[in-house]
């Protein structure tokens, strides 16, 4: 999700320069003192010497001890968890980002904390997240809600219920989405900002994959010996899990030795599947793997047990990446795959070469609806929380098609 920072935020910005209290929070000192001022005895306490609010029951380890249901507490450390990974991830990068992320958070906070009696985020319903929508409509507070605004609270406050279920382990609470596929104008609210996605024309897809394929020796499928350096059949397979499983660049470089799944293939002993890890914002799940694309795994596979690569001494005496960066097992860099999936997309012809790994998992998308893939298992094979995000294809592919 992104956030248009040039609308009108929740909280008014006058207040005081922010500070963090000595658990990390994010939020500022004014807004602490506005909540302690009629929720005091609850979580928060104000008035320190030093200027500084106190927030009491904030363990510094965000999941480790549970907080209260319907504590300020529980709502910072949610919120906070689902920041800094949504940081490490670089979904979220300007401070003109964090702010509006933090504003949105804040007003809805003081509203599920000043019901009677308090909404937890465990038992946050659509009801809830409607009657906060309504309390912003018309009111001519700062920051009155449009509806791509309004849609825009509904996707954060998604993501980070969604997060907080992974790393609790816990059931989503998908009232937010919910309420989302029920209503049309929220549901297409962000259709007209959000751009039409960038893939692959089908004959550039049919060279790529004519490409990728001529690393397979000819007659011997089997075959474990690279025809070239063993890094450059790593990037093409990599190539191929982006235009035939649809992973994105961080998941491929997440995929572990044992994610291929060859149990129940058509072909014996061909990858069909793949166990994509939970990164924090998405949980576990398995993707579809295109027959061509697990031909070329396989191969990658035997050449790889081949080389006998070394486990990753930093992640663990028996992590092993699917696709390393060196015979030492390190894992492979951002910056380094970034790089590769671009030689591999310019030997192959295909331009322009940035972005590459991405139009190549819009093309899978877009192909997938063109075979007449419902958007909810799509959306499943992808890691999507909320199908309506995949709206914008549609406005490519209105209805399936014959796909060769």
């Amino acid at each position: 999700m992104s956030l248009d920072t040039g609308d009108r935020p929740f909280i008014d910005r006058h207040d005081p320069v922010k500070k963090r209290t000595n658990a990390g929070s994010f939020f500022s000192k004014a807004f602490l003192e506005r909540l302690g001022s009629w929720g005091k005895g609850r979580v928060v306490e104000v008035g320190d010497t030093s200027g500084m609010a106190l927030v009491q029951n904030l363990t510094p380890d965000l999941f480790e001890t549970p907080v209260g249901q319907g504590s300020l507490a529980e709502f910072m450390a949610a919120f906070e968890s689902w920041l800094a990974q949504a940081q490490m991830a670089q979904r979220v990068r300007r401070q003109s980002s964090r702010d509006v992320y933090e504003d949105i958070w804040q007003a809805f906070v003081r509203w599920c904390l000043s019901q009677a009696p308090v909404v937890g985020l465990d038992h946050i319903t659509e009801s809830h997240l409607e009657q906060f929508l309504l309390s912003r409509k018309g009111s001519g507070q700062v920051g009155e809600l449009t509806d791509r605004y309004a849609r825009r609270v509904l996707d954060l406050v998604d993501q980070v219920l969604t997060h907080r279920a992974v790393v609790l382990g816990a059931v989503h609470n998908d009232a937010a989405k919910r309420l989302i596929r029920a209503t049309p104008r929220l549901r297409t609210a962000n259709l007209q900002a959000a751009p039409l996605p960038d893939y692959l024309p089908a004959d550039e897809a049919r060279q790529l994959v004519q490409y990728l394929g001529e690393a397979i020796p000819k007659g011997a499928a089997e075959c474990a010996t690279a025809r070239g350096p063993w890094q450059e059949l790593r990037n093409r397979t990599a190539v191929a899990l982006h235009l035939g499983a649809g992973v994105t660049p961080g998941e491929v470089r997440a995929l572990a030795l044992d994610a291929p799944i060859v149990d129940g293939a058509r072909r014996t002993g061909v990858p069909w599947k793949l166990v994509v890890p939970a990164d924090g914002q998405r949980a576990q799940r398995e993707a579809p793997v295109a027959p061509w694309a697990g031909a070329l795994l396989r191969h990658w596979l035997a050449v790889r047990e081949t080389i006998g690569f070394a486990s990753d001494p930093a992640a663990g005496a028996t992590q092993q990446w699917l696709f390393p960066s060196t015979r030492n097992g390190k894992q492979w860099g951002k910056v380094a795959h970034y790089e590769a999936v671009k030689s591999v997309l310019a030997a192959a012809a295909i331009f322009p070469t940035e972005g590459g790994a991405f139009r190549l998992r819009h093309t899978f998308a877009m192909r997938q609806l063109r075979r007449g893939t419902s958007v909810e298992e799509l959306a499943r094979w992808l890691g999507i929380q909320n199908p309506a995000e995949l709206e914008r294809y549609r406005r490519v592919v209105p209805r399936p098609q014959d796909v060769a």
